[in-house]
Formats: C-alpha cells, structure tokens, sequence
C-alpha cells in the first residue's frame, strides 16, 4: 500500500508515516490509534508479547484487513502481518471490470510477484507491459511506476518483496 493511501485512511500524514517506516521518529500512542483502525489492525495486539511457536493465530475472512480503493475498481485484502511491512507483503487483489491498481514507486530495490488466480490482467512497470492469464505469474520492479488492470474483472495473489 502507498504512503499516500495510509495517509488518507488514517489521517497521519505522509512525511510522518515515511519517518516511521524508516524508524526516524516513533509514533505517539494517538498515531498507532490511527494506524491501527485504518489497516483494521488489532491496537491490543501491538502491546503483547511474542506468540508462542506452538500456537496458530488465525484470521477469519471478515477480520482480515480489506481495502477498496476508491474508484479503482480494485479490492485489497492485506493477507501478511502489519510486522513484515516493508520487508515482504502479501495481498489478495480482486479487480471490477475495468478496475486499475496505480502505484508510484516504492523504496529502491522493491520486486512485486504478481499470480494471476481468477481472469486475465495487464502489468506495467515502468514502460513494458505484459498480460497475465490465469496461472501466470508476473515479476517486476516496484520502484518505479507500475499498474495492474483488468478489463473483465479478475482476482489475484500479490507479493511485495524489498531489500
């Protein structure tokens, strides 16, 4: 997810969020308050201890953190744990017909893997464009420009990896 659909869920600005994200300034308990109703993230959960390597946290389908990107046409669900932000994300994306995911840059060195699941979908990083069918998987710089769109609708499997 950008900086800039963060901010605008969780009315924390963008040069805050960047400062946090690169752990040069620690946010008050009011910006977590913020974070954590907007990612849909549990506030609670941020203050306990490490889970046990015997348990099994779960996350049923109505509580897994799901984002619609206004007017895109494109539904998120955040499907890796709020601590891997940054390092490696994994989202479900389903697309309306004709629904665009635009994304600006990430951080340098930033990879998305993208499977096609359900339909047909077309990738653009940079000025190269592909389309992926169903079962394709596409790889492609995140940080510069990209976008994935789908003229039918289609569902797919996202992974964002930064060095």
């Amino acid at each position: 997810m950008s900086l800039e659909a963060v901010s605008k869920l969780s009315g924390v600005s963008k040069s805050m969020l960047s400062q946090i994200e690169r752990g040069e300034s620690s946010p008050t308990i009011a910006t977590l308050w913020n974070l954590t109703r907007a990612l849909q993230v549990d506030f609670a959960g941020l203050l306990e201890g490490k889970e046990e390597a015997s348990k099994i946290v779960v996350l049923r389908s109505d509580e897994v953190p799901t984002i619609t990107v206004k007017e895109t046409g494109c539904h998120v669900r955040i499907l890796s744990p709020p601590e891997d932000a940054g390092s490696l994300e994994i989202y479900e994306l389903a697309f309306e017909s004709g629904g665009v995911l635009d994304s600006q840059p990430h951080s340098r060195g930033t990879r998305e893997h993208l499977t096609v699941v359900e339909g047909c979908l077309s990738v653009t990083s940079g000025e190269v464009s592909e389309t992926l069918n169903r079962g394709d998987t596409g790889r492609y710089a995140a940080d510069i420009s990209h976008s994935i769109s789908s003229k039918d609708g289609a569902r797919a499997m996202l992974i964002v990896m930064t060095e």
